[in-house]
């Protein structure tokens, strides 16, 4: 019987971190209101013991509970903690692969972060670490959070058609790159990879991996992860029918560093906010556009030339992007304090520009 060990620190183990989410969430009624729950409420170490006896043979397991929150919750200290606690634990010889149970809601800013702070480390060290999470409570009848939590183990733990180290997600029988995964439906048991290049967790499809190699050889070097009190601050804005200039011109006395612009269409944004982003601009504010559709890529110069201070956000969806420009932005203030002449627009490209799986 496989065994989870929570003690033999030093022989080969898989490490599942615990963030909480719904996967750890109780119900009250869980037969009748599944979806009126509480998240965060089941300790890790109960839900490796849910399922001990489905773990494949003679592989160990350690858990550590980094937090049990609602995902909405997520804060940025927390993201800081979560990414040393992975490059410390990756450094580990014992660990052979980690996993990572975290809610749905913003586990798309958890994919990207990891990509960008750990995924140089992880591929060269030839170790997998693995995000799922479940759309059901742990108590709910017919909970996805077993099969989810037992596929990432397994994933994390074997040679699967020579799939490389890096930062991967496993949701619903299917995998993808961490930095792809993106919640498109509000209850959907596959919502957060719907929508990502995927492959099933089984059997992987060659042109997925190939994707896949082609975005890890063109990732170069990890971004450093910001001090839990150091994160730029960076908003979203939603340009709609009717935008005010005033959504832009109320920031310009704050003392925010960078803005978001979640557009119409291609990423276009309200005639009325020109000329307070030109002013944000001046005034050293730095600025990404993307789409507020959810899908789709935001080019450069289209469907208006972007100004110098202003960046297109790739295939980045709002909430990645703007994970993307406060590590972006952190970078070019490290790069300073070293001498190194690199801008945020430079830290940014390299995320923005990376090849896109199909």
């Amino acid at each position: 019987m496989s065994s989870i060990d929570l003690n033999a620190t030093k022989s080969p183990h898989i490490l599942v971190l615990g963030m909480g989410g719904t996967i750890a969430g109780l119900a009250s009624e869980p037969k009748d209101k599944p979806l009126q729950y509480e998240a965060g409420q089941v300790g890790i170490g109960d839900l490796l013991a849910h399922i001990a006896t489905a773990v494949p043979q003679g592989l160990s397991l350690l858990s550590r509970q980094v937090a049990n929150i609602n995902s909405r919750n997520l804060t940025e200290p927390l993201l800081s903690e979560l990414g040393e606690v992975v490059r410390e634990s990756l450094a580990n010889p014992a660990v052979i692969g980690i996993v990572i149970t975290h809610g749905t809601d913003t586990i798309e800013e958890s994919g990207l972060f990891l990509q960008a702070t750990c995924g140089k480390y992880a591929h060269d060290l030839g170790k997998r670490v693995i995000l799922t999470g479940a759309m059901l409570p742990a108590n709910a009848l017919g909970a996805d959070g077993p099969s989810n939590l037992l596929d990432a183990i397994r994933w994390a733990s074997i040679s699967i058609d020579n799939c490389p180290g890096g930062i991967f997600a496993v949701m619903a029988g299917r995998g993808c790159m961490a930095m792809d995964l993106a919640k498109r439906h509000g209850t959907a048991l596959n919502a957060p990879i719907q929508s990502s290049p995927s492959s099933s967790v089984g059997l992987i499809n060659p042109s997925w991996l190939s994707g896949v190699k082609a975005v890890q050889d063109s990732w170069v070097e990890d971004l450093p992860i910001p001090k839990g009190g150091e994160w730029p601050w960076v908003e979203i804005l939603t340009s709609h029918a009717g935008a005010r200039l005033e959504t832009i011109t109320h920031w310009l006395s704050s003392d925010v560093k960078g803005l978001v612009l979640a557009g119409s269409g291609m990423g276009g944004f309200h005639d009325a906010w020109k000329g307070p982003l030109d002013q944000a601009i001046s005034q050293g504010v730095a600025l990404v556009r993307t789409s507020r559709t959810g899908a789709g890529m935001t080019r450069t110069d289209i469907p208006e030339k972007d100004p110098d201070g202003c960046r297109a956000a790739g295939t980045l969806s709002a909430p990645r992007a703007r994970i993307a420009l406060q590590l972006a932005l952190n970078a070019a203030k490290q790069a300073a304090l070293v001498g190194k002449p690199l801008t945020w627009q430079d830290f940014f490209d390299r995320i923005a520009d990376l090849p896109e799986i199909r």
